[in-house]
């Protein structure tokens, strides 16, 4: 593809205004000629406040635009419809995480984009973090030797108050802190270590939630899953998921990472303040294990001050992740993790759902 690539946005909430229109404006040879949101104020005032031409609350007039991507950062609840819908008018897709509210939604949006030869992108956006970059190239390079278990833990606390929230409503995203943020680190557990050959989950609500606006009740999500995992390569991995955390660092959560082989260990926190730290220990040496300072190509010229920083930086200064996309739609090669990726993710979150409704039975997935 050749000349400018006009991507449209969908959705006007924090997270497309803080990560995909500040990267968007930083590429070269794009525009975002159109934004679709729910709220026509809202919509309006993120149009103008981005520059934008055009502000649609009409999905059919939004589609009508000349449009060659779409990036869809709005509700659970709408992805699969307005993927479909994209795809159907010849777009390439970049669709926020979990890709459908199940497996069904997710597997129809695949096939499309497959028939369709669509350009697609998930966002998993853990990936690409200086910390979980060097881990991957650890163990792909054997610091592990043979991989025996992982243990990936994401607290954060976002959930301690009992207000009603869309993500807790299964209705709208299909599940709880499993969809949301085990999502990620679901993923992340695949990437370090392989295909996944089983699936189970104890979850619960802890916190009291209240019911929507209007008064109506609805089905709770879960705020917090211990989920386990077997890889084919008989490994397996613990992921830990919790909305209820109290952990006071400037964004609210912390991330944490042990891996450990015939060969060596691995250590890893990334705790959303100013630690960003990889430590390994091989087999025969002694003492803790030392720090892996992150090479600088990993770093990519990327702050690494604060996390914040360093964030900022990957997603907003080097085009990670959503200029992947955009170079993916102009050259026509494929985007990684793309929506094969985002079903195989969306297979393991539903196991873990039906497992945790049974009492924690595995599954084969």
């Amino acid at each position: 593809m050749t000349g400018r690539i006009r991507i449209g946005i969908v959705g006007t909430s924090w997270w497309a205004d803080s990560m995909y229109l500040p990267a968007l404006r930083r590429l070269d040879g794009v525009d975002v000629p159109a934004v679709l949101g729910r709220n026509p104020d809202r919509t309006s005032t993120f149009a103008r406040e981005w520059e934008i031409p055009a502000a649609f609350t009409d999905t059919a007039a939004f589609f009508e635009q000349p449009l060659d991507a779409v990036v869809i950062a709005s509700a659970n609840d709408s992805h699969h419809p307005l993927s479909i819908q994209a795809i159907e008018r010849g777009l390439d897709v970049l669709c926020e995480k979990p890709l459908g509210l199940d497996v069904a939604q997710a597997q129809e949006m695949t096939r499309a984009a497959t028939a369709a030869g669509a350009i697609t992108l998930v966002p998993f956006t853990y990936r690409y973090m200086p910390v979980n970059q060097y881990l991957k190239r650890l163990i792909d390079e054997g610091y592990l030797g043979e991989a025996f278990h992982l243990g990936l833990r994401y607290f954060t606390g976002f959930a301690r108050h009992g207000e009603y929230a869309w993500r807790f409503d299964r209705s709208e995203a299909g599940s709880g802190v499993i969809g949301d943020i085990g999502s990620h680190f679901l993923h992340l557990a695949r990437w370090f270590f392989g295909e996944v050959s089983s699936v189970g989950c104890l979850s619960r609500s802890f916190i009291e939630r209240a019911n929507r606006p209007d008064g109506r009740p609805y089905e709770r999500g879960e705020d917090s899953a211990l989920i386990t995992l077997e890889f084919t390569s008989g490994a397996y991995a613990t992921v830990q998921a919790s909305a209820v955390c109290h952990e006071p660092t400037p964004f609210g959560q912390v991330h944490e990472f042990d891996a450990h082989g015939s060969d060596g260990t691995l250590h890893a926190v990334c705790d959303w303040d100013t630690v960003q730290s990889v430590r390994g220990v091989k087999v025969g040496e002694s003492g803790p294990a030392a720090e892996l300072p992150i090479p600088d190509d990993i770093w990519n010229g990327a702050r690494h001050d604060t996390v914040h920083d360093t964030y900022r930086d990957i997603f907003r200064g080097s085009g990670a992740m959503i200029g992947d996309f955009v170079d993916a739609v102009r050259t026509r090669r494929p985007c990684d993790p793309d929506f094969a990726e985002g079903l195989r993710v969306q297979q393991l979150c539903d196991a873990a759902v039906e497992s945790a409704a049974a009492g924690g039975v595995r599954l084969s997935v």
